[in-house]
């Protein structure tokens, strides 16, 4: 149990990456009742939005001064891709059956994966990303790489910005009502179609904030990348409550550690040897979700959307 301390970091910063991306499938849920399977690759385009800041920058500016440039070159090229996913495949199909917009999500996805593996140079294989050198830093009995320190930062600052702009703002009242009812919302002089933009720009925007983080953590990124990090993070979302952003985060932060733990300890309980190490995280994370919605269907928090159909 000494290495509990590290296996508890380990899971927090990998749910912290969970949760900023959980945040994205969450909101637009929320307002449109969409599943967006696409948003694993605007996690992953953000990344090598962010990558190709890094590559024009001159080489004498550090790592510290270039992460916010790359985390501007990384949300822009996410909110883009975002905003025109949602004027020119998802607008034209909100009153259809929803398996069409579902289908279309899965189809753009592909279609994003194969823009960049052609399109970016190297990306037939993992591009290099930067990483801060230096030995790893030691907190409450945790070796911490000094890149995590990003996202553990990072996360609870984006999640204190977006409360506050739900909460506090106009627009960010006008989703809370858009959520609830849109055609009322619309009578009561809400643009609902500029809100369903806001709602996927700020969760393409918070997804390429992760995909910063991700290449920081493992110093390389991929055209892939997004399908394992997209699901881990819809399936976050689903644990903590589907449509509820607090409960995004909460529900990416208990699989990070869930995943953490069951990789770390599962192999030690007798009979289970064969059912540990990093191989079986991914199993570990579906299983926990399919334990949670058994018990509790509506999420840890439970769910903040009125069902339409």
């Amino acid at each position: 149990m000494h290495e509990l301390p590290q296996q508890l970091a380990n899971g927090l910063i990998l749910g912290a990456m969970y949760g900023l991306i959980a945040i994205g499938y969450t909101m637009v849920y929320g307002i449109v009742q969409l599943i967006n399977f696409a948003h694993g690759e605007i996690f992953m385009v953000g990344g090598f939005g962010a990558l190709t800041v890094y590559t024009a920058l001159p080489s004498s500016l550090g790592l510290i001064t270039a992460i916010p440039l790359m985390i501007l070159g990384g949300v822009l090229v996410s909110v883009l891709v975002a905003v025109a996913a949602e004027r020119f495949a998802y607008r034209p199909l909100r009153t259809a059956p929803r398996l069409a917009p579902l289908i279309t999500a899965i189809g753009l996805s592909i279609a994003l994966q194969q823009l960049v593996w052609m399109g970016y140079p190297d990306a037939k294989k993992d591009v290099p990303f930067p990483r801060f050198e230096g030995d790893a830093l030691t907190i409450l009995g945790a070796h911490i790489q000094r890149g995590d320190l990003f996202v553990l930062i990072a996360a609870p600052l984006c999640m204190i910005a977006l409360g506050f702009f739900v909460n506090k703002t106009r627009t960010g009242r006008g989703m809370q009502a858009t959520s609830q009812d849109p055609d009322t919302a619309k009578l009561m002089g809400i643009n609902t179609d500029r809100i369903i933009v806001m709602a996927f720009a700020i969760g393409a925007a918070f997804a390429a904030v992760a995909a910063v983080a991700y290449g920081l953590k493992n110093g390389q990124i991929g055209f892939r990348m997004g399908f394992i990090m997209g699901l881990k993070a819809f399936t976050a979302a689903v644990l903590g409550g589907i449509g509820n952003i607090y409960g995004a985060m909460l529900g990416g932060v208990v699989l990070g550690v869930a995943e953490s733990l069951a990789t770390g300890y599962i192999s030690e309980i007798p009979g289970m040897e064969l059912f540990g190490g990093g191989g079986w995280k991914d199993v570990w994370a579906f299983a926990l979700l399919i334990i949670v919605l058994l018990v509790r269907p509506q999420g840890l928090l439970g769910e903040r959307v009125a069902d339409r159909a």
